[in-house]
């Protein structure tokens, strides 16, 4: 009795879970927002794992990626709010990579379309002349582009030579006693108290919608007798083969995983900065030189100690305006975030301990996901408010096998 029981088991599980499939429908609705030049991701179901050919209605195809973690990636081109749009999977060989990751020396150098994106730093840099060797540091992000190939990030800038580019550090902690700080690194007053060491680049890859990389780092506490882990943190950084805002902005994500390397909780006390840091372009100082602007319409002064959903930072390069925001993510701690807008020079921090004291537990990681748009004009409220839609509250996407 046992066979034709399993036989109709199989035959019903077929029905509902076909082994082969034409095709797989994708539908995507673009909810209570205007879309446009908008990323879109999905699950892929088993049965088109590997399939890498995407159609519109009509039949054109459009560039598709598949991720190792069985998701689809697209560039939704246009869908107006209340809208669908339906598109069909299919087996197929995948499109050439346009956002690359290649390694270089002690950079990972991000591209799309063959121009420079961002590069990241691995292992500590080389200081430049007149910089003492104790500021030399790694794990950051820079130079940082905009698409028409205009700088805007600095490194070892001459008034606060521990900032670099994008980053990511901790100032006022408590570790099993001791006050480790890892945003001074370099100080005279903070000489290997801390330091964000380099792990490893576990992956990098390249596609024909993104590219990216994801590494390892270590916040070391030197403060002890001996040096001790604090924290492990992972990265992953993605860029996108988008001209976002009409072509004038390239879209790069950034997501940091920290987790307690041990069994000791990190207490991370109310202070006005720590947490992701950004130097702006050396052309923005002096200080007149930079703009703020926030989600909220707050320039500099207002907007220092706000809480938002985005931040930008801009002011003129080679004869031009250029900027980068960066776009906070609603599932972010204490979203929307604190942010430090320094009134001294081209400098911002999002900073979550600005609102109290709080910890990093173990067991319990800690994430953080932003956006950056890397942008050519100057800053664009409405436009870098639709941007932030389009990352916080993606389209709505449903998958049905045909």
């Amino acid at each position: 009795m046992k066979k034709p029981m399993l036989l109709a088991a199989s035959l019903l599980l077929a029905c509902h879970f076909p082994i082969h499939a034409a095709a797989v429908r994708v539908t995507v609705e673009a909810a209570a927002a205007d879309r446009r030049e908008t990323i879109v991701s999905f699950a892929v179901p088993a049965v088109a794992r590997g399939w890498q050919r995407l159609e519109t209605e009509a039949g054109q195809v459009i560039p598709f990626q598949a991720d190792g973690e069985g998701k689809g990636w697209f560039v939704l081109d246009e869908l107006k709010a209340g809208a669908t749009k339906t598109f069909r999977l299919k087996a197929g060989e995948a499109a050439a990579a346009v956002a690359t990751a290649k390694i270089d020396g002690a950079l990972v150098q991000l591209a799309v379309g063959g121009k420079s994106v961002a590069a990241y730093q691995t292992t500590p840099s080389i200081p430049p002349e007149g910089v003492a060797a104790h500021y030399a540091h790694g794990v950051y992000l820079h130079p940082v582009f905009t698409p028409a190939g205009r700088l805007v990030t600095a490194d070892y800038p001459p008034d606060h030579k521990h900032q670099r580019g994008i980053f990511f550090a901790w100032t006022k902690t408590q570790f099993e006693g001791r006050a480790p700080d890892f945003w001074n690194m370099g100080k005279a007053d903070n000489k290997n108290t801390a330091v964000t060491e380099f792990i490893a680049v576990d992956r990098i890859w390249s596609g024909p919608v993104h590219g990216g990389f994801a590494s390892r780092h270590r916040f070391v506490d030197r403060l002890g007798l001996e040096p001790k882990i604090m924290l492990n943190e992972e990265w992953t950084v993605t860029v996108y083969a988008v001209g976002a805002s009409g072509g004038r902005a390239w879209l790069m994500d950034f997501v940091s995983r920290q987790e307690c390397a041990g069994t000791s909780a990190v207490k991370l006390l109310k202070y006005h900065y720590g947490g992701l840091g950004v130097r702006g372009a050396a052309a923005w100082d002096p200080v007149e030189a930079v703009t703020f602007l926030t989600s909220n319409g707050d320039e500099r002064t207002k907007g220092d100690a706000s809480k938002a959903n985005w931040v930008h930072m801009g002011g003129q390069l080679q004869g031009a305006p250029a900027g980068l925001a960066v776009l906070i993510h609603p599932a972010n701690f204490r979203s929307p975030q604190p942010l430090r807008l320094n009134p001294n020079n081209p400098q911002l921090c999002v900073a979550p301990s600005a609102d109290g004291d709080w910890e990093i537990t173990p067991g319990q990681p800690y994430i953080s996901r932003y956006r950056f748009v890397l942008a050519d004009g100057p800053a664009n409220k409405v436009e870098l408010e639709r941007l932030w839609v389009d990352y916080a509250r993606p389209p709505v996407v449903k998958v049905t096998i045909e």
